[in-house]
């Protein structure tokens, strides 16, 4: 199954035919993310728009998927919606090991299906199914009508999108095996332009194991290490929700629109101890991950008298508490999950609907928008408008909701309110930690705490060095390439070091491309970037809004004249690593 070259089907769904394509370039790009971007490269225009038909979604894994613990992430890569530049999102759930069995290094869509249909790949099969019946649909209602018309039950993986992503928000994103995402950054209105509601990735293929004993030595090494140690233990305990409270106590978690940064009398009733003791239903995991970080919590809803309920399972983490949680101002882990639940159905990613519903609900505040605009009350801690407010951003309802579909700033410039929008790239990720983070989510790559280390350096005492800081940034985001080419998940980023995986790729016959490793992520760290400036981006540019230099965390108010010193440097560094070759 591991080739020298990648093996990739493209899938033109215009005029409804598939082919496969070989090509050379493992060793400069492993797989991941830089197949991704190689194929981005030769397929996309970054001189089109994002709906252009002939633009490409793509799915791509890496050497390493099927073959060792934690490699169960796929990347997807696109035009987004949001900017306008490439981008790209990663999944687990299924999909890797849905592509691996159907014997693909990656899927590349092209074209737009002249009425609203369902792909169905394999190793054997590629079907096209018209399915206009399933356009408007929310996820769940999707989710269950196709697990009854599609093949390949227990071999496949099912990404659907909702109402948002058939309506061109910007942050859609695609619900894999239901609670698992490519979200930020739209990659679900990406498949809606498309007219495509579904795909379904039917492993029905099998290969063998290497021979010999260097991959079952490798194996276990890695797998004891990620089983038999505390390394992991914390993904599976309380999960990345244990990272609530103890930001809260480091002034650090963002409340009310990060109109403060830590709540000591609501933090209790969302903390992961909370959710552990009182709505955790089950632990689970993405195929080919023994170690279980996905946390299923129950809802539980009255829907008529007589004590007649409604019981639903609704996976949380970190930055849905975040998001949905304290940036709204909430203290009630029940009413977290009901929005949860609400986003979910839409097709929406949570932390860009939560931090755009917390801007809108201060601009309401403030007498810039009113219940004209958003159609039903907004107030921090009010469950039942927010639950309508998700509907109408799914469907795009009216003018304000159109507009806050395409991101908060679209909105602020709007109707006002740019100082208090919480955006730093897109809508921030849940940790106002202090400068270094605020800087490096602006400007890197995914725009999330991903592609560095930054929020964790925040929460040390560090020296105010932009050189140094910005050294460290550049050197953590290319090291950070090769694991999200092999692809692994970032959460074993302490397991897989640079040697380990080496071995794992020797162990497979890839010895070439462990030989040339760090080489090949300062290769697709360049490609990446120059792929985003080729469509748009301009890091100097960036800005940082007013309330991020109102913050107050546990080292104090933030130092503006700092983080402008930082921002600067650090958007110098990524004009020279985009630049073209030859230039």
């Amino acid at each position: 199954m591991i080739r020298d070259d990648f093996r990739i089907l493209l899938v033109d769904l215009s005029i409804r035919k598939a082919h496969i394509v070989d090509l050379p370039g493992r060793e400069t790009y492993i797989g991941g993310s830089g197949l991704a971007a190689m194929l981005f490269e030769k397929y996309g225009d970054t001189a089109a728009p994002w709906d252009d038909p002939n633009q490409p979604l793509i799915f791509a894994i890496g050497p390493l998927t099927g073959y060792f613990p934690l490699m169960s992430k796929t990347v997807c890569g696109f035009l987004s919606p949001y900017h306008g530049q490439y981008a790209e999102s990663h999944a687990g759930g299924r999909s890797a090991l849905a592509l691996r069995f159907a014997d693909m290094d990656a899927l590349v869509i092209v074209g737009k299906a002249n009425v609203p249909c369902v792909l169905s790949v394999g190793s054997r099969h590629m079907e096209i199914k018209n399915a206009p019946f399933l356009w408007g649909k929310d996820v769940f209602t999707t989710g269950k009508m196709l697990r009854h018309m599609l093949p390949g039950s227990g071999h496949r993986s099912i990404l659907r999108i909702g109402p948002a992503g058939e309506n061109g928000c910007a942050y859609a994103c695609i619900n894999v095996d239901t609670y698992r995402h490519f979200g930020r950054l739209g990659s679900g209105s990406v498949m809606g332009s498309k007219n495509l509601k579904a795909i379904a990735l039917v492993g029905d293929a099998s290969f063998p194991l290497p021979e010999g004993k260097d991959y079952a030595k490798c194996f276990h090494e890695i797998y004891d290490q990620l089983t038999e140690t505390s390394m992991m233990s914390k993904y599976h305990d309380l999960g990345t929700a244990g990272n609530v409270a103890a930001l809260d106590g480091l002034k650090s978690l963002p409340w009310r629109n990060l109109q403060a940064t830590s709540d000591p009398e609501r933090i209790d009733g969302i903390s992961g101890e909370k959710f552990a003791k009182d709505m955790l239903l089950r632990n689970t995991a993405c195929s080919g991950c023994p170690v279980g970080c996905i946390h299923i919590g129950y809802l539980r809803e009255k829907f008529m008298a007589d004590n007649r309920y409604l019981y639903r399972q609704v996976a949380y983490d970190y930055e849905p508490i975040f998001a949905l949680g304290s940036m709204l101002g909430f203290g009630d882990g029940f009413k977290v999950l009901g929005l949860m639940d609400a986003v979910e159905r839409e097709g929406l990613d949570c932390m860009s609907s939560g931090v755009a519903l917390a801007w809108a609900t201060e601009a309401v505040e403030k007498g810039l928008i009113t219940e004209a605009e958003t159609l039903v009350p907004l107030a921090f801690g009010e469950a039942e408008g927010y639950k309508a407010a998700i509907r109408h951003l799914g469907a795009a309802t009216n003018e304000f909701y159109r507009l806050l579909a395409q991101g908060t700033l679209v909105a602020a410039k709007r109707y006002q309110g740019e100082d208090f929008a919480c955006v730093l790239g897109q809508e921030m990720a849940g940790y106002a930690t202090g400068e270094t983070f605020f800087v490096s989510e602006s400007l890197s790559f995914r725009h999330s705490h991903l592609d560095s280390s930054a929020y964790s350096a925040d929460q040390k005492k560090q020296e105010k060095d932009a050189g140094m800081i910005v050294s460290g940034f550049v050197k953590d985001e290319a090291s950070r390439c090769v694991l999200t080419s092999v692809v692994g998940c970032l959460f074993a980023r302490g397991v897989y070091t640079e040697d380990r995986l080496k071995a794992a790729l020797a162990s497979l016959g890839l010895q070439n491309v462990a030989d040339n490793l760090a080489a090949a992520g300062e290769a697709i760290q360049k490609l990446r970037w120059r792929l985003r400036l080729r469509s748009g981006c301009d890091p100097m540019s960036s800005k940082i809004p007013k309330r991020y230099t109102e913050v107050v965390t546990w080292k104090g108010p933030i130092d503006t004249a700092y983080m402008e010193e930082l921002r600067q440097a650090y958007a110098t560094r990524l004009l020279e690593l985009g630049r073209e070759e030859g230039a």
